[in-house]
């Protein structure tokens, strides 16, 4: 130490990486939660659940340590093999962390669904921490015995109260996992916000903009992938996409009468990309039915998911 003082210099404070999984039910707020904490977006957010579909990589920055956020699937009961692959990808995101954030929506309290996931967290050995979401839509004292309720029921290091959309909360949450996670080297550059390549970054804008749009009307199974990817001579980006459904009469439904639903997706997805990329965008929407895609394990590794094996 006095070496340090009498040359000048102080000691530096060594840097901090590691993984946090946001782990849940569907619509716990995990993709929300990762676009606060990061400060922009990187995972889609709907009210349709189960929209994210794989694992998504959001990194945040605070002080010398960087934490990158794994947004997983919603943990559910699954019925369908896509089911089972989110499910799996969902538990394996907790399982290679470095510590596991477990989101409960304060408004559904303790659900069928969120006691399936307190007692999967036995099959986790890293560390968990419980995170009460929503919670300007409900009473302290329901959430303190909510929080005693959920800590009795698992082990957690820590608990917090926030409000993802607001944020409140979520700085002393950023605050706790900068000084917690594991000393090491960053893993990514400052400046990086994901590890998701821009063209599926795109595809999921747009997948987000079709479940909005048709949030009643879609079937769940609808795909979009980024075919095309040209930058132009004057700065602009020629960006073709692919929205794949199973049947004829879902295309006719993201068509819509005149080409009207398909032209509102499209604007919407190109204003978004254009904003994110900092470029004007030129974006083409297709639509092509592909049917029974759901058991095709191609699309499965496009996605990023294993393909479960009946």
């Amino acid at each position: 130490m006095a070496d340090d003082i009498e040359s000048g210099t102080a000691a530096e404070t060594p840097t901090r990486c590691g993984f946090v999984a946001l782990i849940g039910a569907p619509n716990a707020g995990k993709s929300t939660l990762m676009n606060t904490l990061v400060g922009a977006k990187v995972s889609i957010v709907t009210h349709k659940v189960q929209t994210t579909r794989a694992i998504i990589r959001g990194i945040a920055i605070r002080d010398e340590s960087q934490i990158v956020f794994i947004d997983t699937p919603g943990i559910f009961r699954p019925r369908r093999r896509l089911d089972e692959a989110m499910v799996d990808t969902a538990w394996g995101g907790a399982r290679d962390a470095d510590l596991v954030a477990v989101l409960v929506d304060a408004r559904d309290g303790l659900s069928d669904e969120t006691l399936a996931i307190l007692d999967g967290l036995d099959n986790v050995r890293q560390p968990k921490i419980l995170v009460l979401n929503k919670i300007d839509l409900v009473r302290r004292d329901a959430l303190l015995a909510l929080a005693a309720d959920a800590n009795a029921r698992a082990r957690f290091e820590a608990t917090f109260m926030i409000s993802a959309l607001s944020g409140d909360g979520t700085k002393d949450l950023l605050a706790w996992l900068a000084g917690t996670v594991p000393e090491g080297p960053w893993h990514f550059p400052e400046d990086q916000i994901s590890d998701l390549p821009m063209r599926s970054l795109a595809a999921e804008i747009t997948r987000e903009k079709l479940f909005l749009r048709l949030h009643e009307e879609l079937p769940y199974s609808s795909h979009v992938e980024t075919e095309l990817w040209k930058e132009l001579p004057d700065g602009s980006v020629r960006i073709e996409q692919t929205i794949y459904v199973e049947r004829d009469s879902q295309k006719k439904i993201v068509l819509g009468k005149g080409g009207r639903t398909i032209k509102d997706i499209s604007m919407a997805a190109r204003s978004e990309l254009a904003e994110i990329l900092e470029q004007k965008v030129h974006l083409f929407l297709f639509v092509k039915v592909r049917e029974n895609w759901a058991n095709d394990p191609e699309r499965y590794r496009e996605m990023g998911l294993e393909f479960p094996r009946r």
